[in-house]
């Protein structure tokens, strides 16, 4: 487990755990309609394919079995403790510390809420932390996903490409695209850690 969970305003980001495993279930099921914002260029999995995922979950709770520095943590409603989403990363180039961000919130009913900004935040804060290796952070994304851009520029990160006709939606071409922050910049723009840069939002 984490020493602690990570905590904001409104959600922590903690270790899944077992009574989160139903829930996390149904919302892998391909008709969910966060899949299709996060990814829909790629194969949806099958409700063959979501069991398997999640009797590998079970097995890997049941087993205390976590990556440290974490690659996913659960987020969760702060006042419930209930499952809202998901936020992970995985490697651009592990030769030279390069890595990708991902998150996502499941329940449509909850986008737009801010959620997800304090998320990603407390998931960068974590990262460079636990990996003094890392120069920079990045985050991956398509045209059509206009919630996740606004989120990449609201925490700071800046556009550094844009893939043109880079990928096929309902049949439709849209760009694919890159935003990225350079640890000096974080720093500059959260000084305390982004943390208490939430704390002032609510005391200021």
């Amino acid at each position: 487990m984490l020493d602690r969970p990570i905590t904001g305003r409104r959600i922590r980001l903690r270790d899944m755990i077992l009574d989160d495993v139903p829930m996390w279930g149904r919302w892998m099921l391909p008709e969910q309609r966060w899949h299709e914002l996060d990814g829909p260029y790629y194969p949806k999995p099958s409700a063959e394919d979501v069991a398997t995922m999640v009797a590998s979950v079970r097995d890997r709770i049941e087993a205390g079995n976590w990556p440290t520095p974490r690659t996913r943590l659960v987020v969760a409603d702060l006042a419930s403790n209930r499952l809202v989403g998901q936020v992970s990363w995985y490697w651009e180039s592990t030769e030279t510390n390069w890595l990708s961000l991902g998150i996502v919130i499941f329940d449509p009913e909850q986008w737009g809420r801010g959620l997800g900004y304090e998320a990603l935040g407390l998931w960068c804060d974590y990262l460079l932390a636990a990996m003094p290796e890392l120069a920079r952070l990045d985050l991956r994304t398509w045209s059509g996903n206009h919630g996740m851009m606004a989120l990449a520029r609201k925490l700071g990160f800046t556009e550094e490409a844009r893939f043109r006709k880079a990928r096929i939606v309902a049949g439709a071409f849209y760009d694919g695209m890159g935003y990225g922050i350079l640890r000096e910049e974080w720093n500059a723009r959260y000084p305390d850690g982004f943390a208490a840069s939430l704390a002032r939002d609510v005391t200021g």
